[in-house]
């Protein structure tokens, strides 16, 4: 390692080498003339580095992600052995406080990346993030979480046909990876544009704390500091308590009548083509229809919610494994 003597600068502050500052970013002013500002975590080593962004919240209601890397701060892993780290643990402070995933001008924050200058509040938070933090940054954890009442069993979502991001992803080594495209707007597909490495952790559901997968999600973040040579040497690297799963297509299952939802498999089953996943009934015991497996696979996703309407998603479940077409076959 080589110690460095530049100044780090990020939104117009300057963090010295060895040095932990929190920066504030003016996002918007309230109805009250109140400015809101959102704290920003910045640790340098007075190592040279790469530079990583652990980022949660820009759903407000996703609070496993925010938790996620309050403990990475609070627990000093974001003190790096070389380079930077920094911590962003909520962005959508409106969401939060209103306990909603979306802006107060309706919009998904998600959805608006790059964003403008002129355009939407969110839109303009969107740009100020993409001009103001991105440009410094080499790689981005992105904590996320299942809709209201979907579970997301612990996953890493990212390109296909990236050995970098591959690497970097069995580096987190959580339970399943899943290769998806971008999608047009989300801050992940901003950030490839820009060519950073960017890790979309995808863990819980909303408005809820789950211990077991936040758990995971620090030690992932663990694994993947370690990998960069960036972790200090206060905490050891536990092995993960189970194998990788990599995913290369998956499905929903929907509902296909209204009622009441009846789980009967746990999230992250191995599941056989016709095996029942669970039942919809009526209020008046006249239906009880069953819901069943479509395909081979693992259920990486599953609605918890007590009530479903037709057409809701239920269950989400792998199609194909990636090089690996006789797994499911075998290991049911």
């Amino acid at each position: 390692m080589h110690f460095t003597t530049r100044n780090f600068e990020i939104l117009g502050k300057s963090v010295i080498p060895g040095e932990t500052k929190t920066i504030e970013l003016n996002i918007a002013t309230l109805h009250t003339m109140t400015e809101l500002k959102i704290p920003i975590i910045v640790s340098r080593s007075v190592y040279d580095g790469p530079t990583v962004l652990l980022i949660a919240g820009l759903h407000g209601d996703e609070l496993t992600g925010i938790e996620i890397v309050r403990q990475v701060i609070s627990k000093g892993i974001n003190y790096p052995k070389c380079g930077t780290i920094i911590c962003v643990p909520l962005v959508n402070v409106f969401g939060f406080v209103n306990q909603s995933r979306d802006f107060p001008d309706g919009r998904d924050l998600n959805r608006v990346f790059p964003g403008s200058q002129s355009g939407s509040l969110a839109s303009r938070f969107a740009y100020r993030i993409m001009q103001d933090i991105i440009p410094v940054v080499d790689y981005v954890i992105d904590f996320h979480a299942g809709g209201r009442g979907r579970f997301n069993v612990p996953q890493i979502r990212i390109e296909p046909n990236n050995e970098e991001l591959d690497a970097l992803a069995e580096a987190f080594s959580t339970h399943f990876i899943l290769y998806s495209k971008n999608i047009e707007g989300s801050f992940r597909a901003a950030c490839d544009k820009l060519g950073k490495k960017y890790l979309l952790f995808e863990a819980g559901k909303a408005l809820d704390i789950n211990n077991d997968v936040i758990e995971e999600g620090i030690q992932g973040t663990i694994r993947f500091l370690d990998k960069l040579q960036m972790l200090n040497n206060n905490f050891a690297v536990k092995e993960p308590s189970q194998i990788m799963v990599c995913i290369e297509n998956s499905t929903w299952v929907r509902a296909q009548y209204s009622g009441l939802l009846h789980n009967f498999v746990r999230p992250g089953a191995l599941v056989k083509a016709g095996m029942q996943l669970g039942k919809i009934t009526d209020p008046y015991g006249l239906v009880e229809e069953p819901i069943l497996a479509p395909n081979d696979g693992y259920i990486i996703c599953k609605n918890q919610a007590a009530i479903v309407f037709q057409g809701d998603a239920v269950y989400h479940i792998s199609t194909k494994l990636k090089n690996d077409q006789e797994r499911i076959t075998q290991e049911i």
